[in-house]
């Protein structure tokens, strides 16, 4: 897969396509189109390369495909090729910077939409993201709990004993989708934030057997910046630690 995110790097077109989709997530062809040069299947042909080599997602909005920036493989380039050689300011590179935006419909776009694929069924993926024991692995050492029936409530806790994050489960469909609203109760300036939604999709590979394509969405958000803010750095290190946890036994971040 670094073939490919690196081929798919080398071309200017396509590194200006991820430029724009950095100042503006979620943006139609057409948007895209406009400032470059080029014809719109020219532009096609850069999107789905940069789409095959999991660098951008897309998501369906009425009758709009919209494109977005996928930060989980730019974080793993950054932890295995950057993070040894840069200074601890060089993570503020993996930021993605969005703005919120709705369409003529009134329908309102996901902000951030990461991805990733893990060697790994949708019921492994699955216990991995209910089963407290895992979820320590590779959500910063919190542990979930939860009785996981639909509009239960759940908590994320510390290995120290602090709750660091709460909320309901809003949609529950083992081992496809869960949906939870998520509030942080104790990262400073989150205490004005109302509850923002996390999704997380669960799909197995189209092509390859015993892979799950793991989506995380993350919106409703328009009142939660500081929650905004922590989720898009937060989330892709998340999903990294997962495919890491799953595929190898051992964890990315922390003991």
């Amino acid at each position: 897969m670094e073939n490919e995110i690196f081929k798919a790097l080398a071309d200017p077109s396509r590194r200006t396509l991820l430029d724009l989709l950095h100042a503006s997530d979620g943006r139609t062809l057409n948007e895209l189109c406009a400032p470059l040069e080029m014809s719109r299947f020219g532009v096609m042909k850069h999107l789905n390369q940069l789409e095959e080599a999991g660098l951008i997602t897309t998501r369906k909005v009425g009758r709009e495909k919209l494109h977005y920036l996928n930060a989980v493989p730019i974080r793993q380039i950054y932890d295995r090729w950057v993070s040894k050689y840069a200074e601890p300011w060089a993570i503020g590179l993996t930021s993605l910077k969005n703005e919120l935006e709705r369409e003529t419909h009134m329908e309102i776009k996901p902000r951030h939409v990461n991805r990733i694929a893990i060697k790994a069924t949708p019921e492994q993926v699955w216990q991995a993201l209910t089963d407290p024991a895992k979820t320590s692995k590779f959500w910063f050492n919190c542990s979930i709990r939860s009785t996981w029936e639909i509009g239960s409530p759940f908590e994320l806790w510390d290995n120290e004993g602090v709750k660091k994050a709460e909320g309901i489960l809003l949609e529950l469909d083992s081992p496809r989708k869960l949906a939870m609203s998520w509030r942080f109760v104790s990262f400073p300036n989150t205490e004005s934030d109302s509850p923002s939604r996390l999704t997380w999709e669960i799909e197995p590979h189209a092509e390859f057997p015993s892979v799950s394509l793991v989506t995380v969405v993350h919106d409703e958000i328009e009142q939660a910046e500081q929650t905004a803010k922590i989720l898009e750095n937060g989330v892709p290190i998340v999903l990294s630690g997962m495919k890491t946890f799953l595929e190898t036994g051992s964890t990315l971040v922390g003991g």
